[in-house]
């Protein structure tokens, strides 16, 4: 049995149909809400921040997939997240599960340093604090022996379906609704972007490999590492038109945040987009010379095509 805790949002969704396509069939989806995504998921709802639930819902499972998110919310994640690793951890111990914990880059410095798996953490925000410490616990528990984990990182995420990201929501969100798109602070600045599907079948793919365990693995992106200038001019090329943008500087956000809670939880992630934002993907790339990474024109050109076929 392969279980994926937080199994409903677009990472999630793409990990259950990649782990079903080439691992196993024996899934179990578990959330809040759990829903299945393929026909043979077993589905197990349950409140993670519950101990008991943690446990009951890891039983006879060989490999757990941590992909659980929670709304861009600092009290909440402060609240939950810590609590939530803390039980996942102890579930891990009590059932002989391997964890597959599936990380982010906040805990990450957000200036111009080409960032790798040795990359020191020095977060900039509450958020970014909480994924540091929610990281170093499971660490912690590698290092101590307590369970068998493997890191899988990512970058800001653009893609198809549910994706939820920042150029998701200010580049494609804005061609679908025939809106001016928006870019962050700077057109200029390069960007390592990672395409959903490609992060879940990445992290599948290194929770089917156990001599992928005790380590961090960058996930893969596209090595092109463009400016959000010359992404909109590749999106301008699929979509057969001149998209205009306009940049957004930082004391609109400052201002918006004023009036606007999701803005101001936005604002300590900002740093980020007033600088060069590479993620080196070579330790990947060198175990897994066989992964086929989407290129943005790809990827792109499925977000074109999936707009079209909602219309």
């Amino acid at each position: 049995m392969q279980t994926i805790l937080g199994a409903n949002g677009q990472i999630g969704e793409e990990l259950a149909r990649e782990l079903k396509r080439n691992f196993t069939s024996a899934i179990r989806i578990v959330s809040r809400d759990a829903k299945k995504v393929n026909d043979t998921d077993e589905l197990f709802p349950a409140d993670l921040s519950i101990r008991e639930k943690a446990i009951e819902a890891l039983k006879d499972t060989e490999i757990a997939y941590f992909t659980l998110g929670l709304p861009i919310s600092s009290d909440l994640w402060e609240k939950q997240f810590p609590l939530i690793v803390k039980n996942v951890i102890e579930a891990c111990r009590i059932n002989g599960t391997k964890l597959v914990f599936f990380d982010n880059t906040y805990m990450y410095p957000q200036d111009d340093r080409i960032l790798t798996e040795n990359t020191i953490f020095a977060p900039v925000g509450r958020k970014g604090r909480v994924r540091k410490r929610m990281t170093e616990m499971v660490l912690k528990a590698m290092q101590l022996g307590e369970i068998e984990a493997v890191i899988c990182r990512a970058p800001e995420f653009y893609g198809p379906g549910k994706t939820q990201s920042i150029t998701n929501t200010l580049i494609f969100n804005n061609i679908r609704d025939r809106k001016k798109l928006r870019v962050p602070l700077s057109i200029t600045k390069k960007r390592s972007l990672i395409w959903t599907p490609d992060a879940s079948r990445a992290t599948a793919l290194i929770g089917n490999t156990p001599d992928a365990f005790g380590q961090t693995w960058h996930l893969p992106v596209d090595k092109s590492h463009p400016t959000y200038q010359e992404f909109i001019r590749i999106a301008s090329g699929i979509y057969g038109k001149d998209l205009k943008y306009s940049v957004i500087p930082k004391f609109v956000f400052k201002m918006g945040a004023l009036f606007n809670e999701k803005l101001k939880e936005l604002l300590e992630l900002l740093p980020r987009y007033e600088h060069d934002n590479i993620f080196d993907d070579s330790k990947f790339r060198s175990r897994f010379p066989e992964f086929k990474v989407t290129t943005y024109k790809e990827g792109i050109n499925q977000i074109k095509n999936e707009q079209l076929q909602e219309k």
